[in-house]
């Protein structure tokens, strides 16, 4: 794989200059959490080749706000505080995805959206409250990610949660606020929430769906040109293990990015997931231009 990596690359560093990235910002997210084979929060930040981390996930919510649950797959939770601290320290912010790809959260009230909310603020963000464990110590996350695998499209109230959210600062600094949804446009799980237009990033998961390989410049199109205030990041597969529409670099350099940097509110890339990217070592190729 290395040697295959190194190929790519010699071809890549002789190409003319014509196809040089523009617009580039050099942002690149990745999730971490789902393997703990994958390597502790903090070395995947020492790495230099993320931008932002994503914590994944909070995937038990919603039954009156009494039962959460955070799984990282096996991970020390009591380590993580201090690798968030680190990560932060080298000016990297780190979130938490809430959902997921299990099916034991839902939001089908306002209240208890407004539930949820306070104890995001209070468990993970910047609140305190007596009775609210804080798994990750004293260590204050910069932001919340929708991953709303199996949100119902009717009935939730993601907005609210949103909404709410939004009136909360971290460490000084709005809270970062993003969702990464299906490639598929709308995605109905969470077109509520976005619709409310608080939301700073989108990473849309170009992969794991036939009509998202063949029709993806299209679809890029409608998610730019619908949240035009919102940065929208391009979702890929760190490794062809991850699952189905693993993109090449080769191609990822001449074809995908040219295009989506010609967006006027691109933000970047975003990999799925750590674990995958130790694998194949996508990231060093893509944070140079993203």
């Amino acid at each position: 794989m290395l040697v295959l990596f190194a190929a790519v690359m010699i071809c890549i560093l002789a190409a003319p200059a014509s196809a040089a990235l523009e617009n580039k910002t050099g942002q690149v997210t990745v999730f971490w959490g789902r393997n703990k084979d994958e390597g502790s929060l903090r070395e995947a930040c020492d790495t230099g080749r993320y931008t932002t981390v994503i914590i994944s996930f909070l995937d038990v919510y919603g039954d009156g706000g009494k039962y959460h649950h955070l799984d990282l797959s096996g991970h020390p939770v009591g380590r993580v505080g201090a690798d968030i601290k680190n990560c932060q320290s080298k000016g990297v912010p780190v979130s938490l995805a809430i959902g997921g790809f299990g099916g034991d959260y839902s939001l089908p009230t306002e209240q208890s959206a407004l539930d949820l909310s306070d104890y995001l603020w209070n468990a993970f963000l910047g609140g305190a409250k007596p009775g609210v464990r804080r798994p990750f110590g004293d260590a204050r996350l910069d932001g919340v990610d929708l991953f709303l695998e199996h949100a119902a499209p009717d009935g939730e109230h993601y907005d609210v949660l949103a909404k709410e959210l939004a009136k909360h600062n971290v460490r000084g600094k709005p809270l970062h606020l993003t969702a990464t949804p299906r490639c598929r446009f709308p995605d109905e799980r969470v077109r509520k929430a976005l619709d409310t237009g608080v939301f700073e990033r989108v990473h849309v998961r170009f992969y794991d769906d036939q009509e998202c390989r063949v029709n993806w410049q299209e679809l890029w199109g409608e998610w730019t040109a619908a949240y035009p205030y919102t940065k929208v990041y391009f979702g890929l597969l760190a490794s062809p293990e991850a699952g189905q529409g693993y993109v090449f670099p080769k191609e990822i350099y001449y074809s995908l990015l040219p295009v989506a940097q010609s967006a006027a509110n691109y933000g970047g890339v975003m990999l799925w997931d750590r674990y995958y990217d130790n694998l194949n070592d996508l990231s060093s190729f893509v944070s140079q231009w993203a």
